[in-house]
């Protein structure tokens, strides 16, 4: 009789990688980046299971969007008063908080769930190519 393996918590080990966001465009980053952090990469992916791995992103501030976004796409943010919401360009934000723009990119295709939380906790954006996890020597991938 054959019996159906379960994947564990246990037999996922989490690596951590590297991305240069120098010159890519944000959605095929982002796509590429929530694929990772899923864990979608693997063979073993469970959907139910956080198997994903760590990923740092550098050079925020040096992403590119395609066709006519930067000057047409609104960020909302809505302090919770009345009148408290707030609108902010894609290129004042690509300015001025790239890191927080690449961030809601990758959270926004991530499940909406408890699963989602904890996968996107696995994610650290920084605007320069400076970051402070040399010491878990991340492997560098190259976006495709």
């Amino acid at each position: 009789m054959n019996q159906t393996t379960v994947t564990k918590k246990k037999d996922l080990p989490k690596k951590w990688y590297l991305i240069d966001a120098s010159n890519l465009i944000l959605g095929k980053l982002s796509v590429f980046a929530a694929n990772i952090l899923r864990g979608k990469n693997k063979a073993n992916f469970c959907h139910y299971l956080d198997c994903g791995d760590f990923l740092v992103i550098t050079n925020t501030d040096k992403v590119n969007l395609s066709g006519n976004k930067l000057n047409t796409k609104i960020y909302y943010h809505h302090s919770r008063y009345p009148g408290g919401l707030r609108e902010t360009k894609a290129s004042k934000m690509l300015q001025e908080k790239s890191d927080r723009m690449v961030y809601l990119a990758i959270k926004g295709m991530l499940p909406h769930n408890r699963l989602g939380r904890k996968q996107i906790s696995n994610l650290f954006v920084y605007k320069g190519s400076e970051h402070k996890h040399i010491a878990q020597n991340p492997e560098a991938i190259k976006v495709l």
